[in-house]
């Protein structure tokens, strides 16, 4: 009887796979102290790539339009999943708070659906720190 003796995907092979599979060049990534980070081009790649569907909803929005919580729900195939992206002025130098609270909703549900996140892989939008240097 032979052994099904196929070796289990290393992270770094994994995490090289995916990138190949969702057309990802070295424009789109880099690394950052410990994380590997998305660009905001290569979330829209592999949204396209992976066909998610996101809807966003507006949890809450400040009167004076600083702080903004999003609820997203995304969908791939018949998987969904629900995230949520958050700004304020602690956590955000950006003038339009509304905008960038979506594209962090944004980069988590396509980094979750399409298996980055669990990888440790981030968005670069998801925090003022993950910018490239």
């Amino acid at each position: 009887m032979e052994e099904n003796s196929k070796t289990p995907e290393t992270r770094k092979d994994l995490l090289r796979r995916l990138f190949v599979d969702n057309n990802l060049t070295k424009e789109d990534v880099f690394k950052h102290k410990f994380y590997t980070i998305i660009t905001r081009s290569g979330i829209d790649k592999i949204q396209a790539v992976q066909s998610i569907d996101i809807q966003y909803e507006i949890v809450n929005l400040s009167d004076d339009h600083k702080h903004c919580l999003i609820k997203a729900l995304g969908k791939k195939g018949e998987k969904i999943i629900q995230t949520f992206g958050e700004c304020s002025p602690q956590n955000n130098s950006n003038a339009y708070p509304v905008s960038m609270a979506e594209k962090r909703a944004m980069s988590r549900i396509v980094l979750k659906l399409a298996g980055f996140y669990e990888l440790g892989v981030f968005g670069e939008d998801e925090s003022d720190d993950f910018k490239r240097a």
